[in-house]
């Protein structure tokens, strides 16, 4: 039997939509004979507490501890939880000193991935296209003025706190009123914030996992916003959301489809990411593709897309994590 601990939740902005990631996992998991699996919340400050309530502790000795003195051995970890410090991370640096192998991308793929700012370094040095933008590291007269003229000669833009995941920290600006406060806002967040062009594209997506062996990147999906707005928070993860999904995007061409896999395949290999990812597209008007984010961790809600799309590739989740937890329990051992 395989000790698997889910821990969830994290205590931060997405700590709700990890618990819902993490509904979904536990089904699939529980539905495994060869895993024992513990759930476990993470609060802000990093106290774990199980179903009951119990404060729980996982130790360097890869044991969860309970108040009472009870202890149950950990095997493998899945760390379910968005933003800080799963998705930056934090965690894995920690399960790595603990030596306890985990699901998901390592410590320096995560913190990688999680910060806009060095996402687009990264893409540039893999020679991967992004979209326009301008960096902005203080809110120094001289930083603040490249957001100026980059709203000036775009016309429009999306001001991004550099280390926020899922449309947290990201506004839609069109005025010199809207870009003050939005920076405001930004920095409020974060100590590093992104400009980006803001352009006119359909919002394409790929799934991007091994299964058998193998490396598959699944047709690109499409998530079509409703009119006049962005792909935001509320529309990616409420059950409201007004957002029409597609796991299979609509009118590509042969060499669309080709350059969104060959993209998706450079990004994932030379990030050095593991288990999974979720790799985001932009489609202009005019033909442009560009690579615009990659998700170390993706949502796995009942309006996600990486499920959907795993789904939709034949691919059994059930299948695929079973394969994944058995594999590096052997490697470990």
């Amino acid at each position: 039997m395989i000790n698997t601990l889910l821990i969830c939740g994290g205590g931060g902005s997405e700590h709700q939509v990890s618990l819902r990631t993490a509904d979904f996992i536990e089904r699939q998991l529980c539905e495994l004979e060869e895993v024992a699996l513990e759930r476990v919340e993470m609060d802000g400050n990093g106290r774990l507490t199980d179903r009951h309530g119990q404060v729980r502790r996982l130790d360097q000795d890869r044991t969860l501890r309970d108040e009472n003195g009870g202890a149950w051995e950990v095997h493998y970890v899945i760390p379910a939880i968005h933003g800080y410090p799963g998705e930056t991370g934090d965690l894995q640096s920690l399960l790595d000193l603990f030596g306890i192998p985990y699901y998901g991308c390592g410590p320096e793929a995560s913190k990688i991935c999680f910060n806009k700012v060095t996402t687009k370094l990264w893409l540039s040095a893999l020679g991967i296209d992004n979209t326009p933008y301008q960096y902005l590291s203080s809110r120094e007269p001289e930083e603040l003025a490249k957001a100026s003229m980059a709203l000036e000669e775009w016309g429009q833009v999306f001001v991004k706190a550099s280390n926020q995941g899922s449309s947290v920290g990201c506004y839609k600006v069109s005025s010199t009123q809207e870009l003050d406060r939005a920076l405001e806002q930004a920095f409020a967040l974060s100590p590093y914030v992104l400009v980006e062009k803001c352009l006119k594209v359909r919002e394409l997506e790929v799934a991007v996992y091994p299964y058998e062996g193998k490396l598959v990147i699944t047709p690109p999906g499409e998530v079509c916003a409703p009119a006049g707005s962005f792909y935001s928070y509320e529309e990616k993860y409420s059950d409201a959301s007004r957002a029409v999904t597609h796991v299979e995007a609509p009118g590509l061409s042969e060499a669309q489809v080709s350059w969104i896999h060959e993209a998706a395949r450079r990004a994932f290999i030379g990030l050095q990411l593991k288990d999974l990812s979720r790799i985001d597209f932009f489609l202009t008007e005019s033909g442009e593709i560009y690579l615009n984010e990659v998700n170390t961790f993706p949502g796995m809600t009942s309006i996600s897309m990486f499920p959907k799309m795993m789904a939709h590739a034949g691919h059994d989740f059930r299948r695929y994590m079973a394969n994944l937890i058995r594999a590096a329990v052997n490697r470990q051992s």
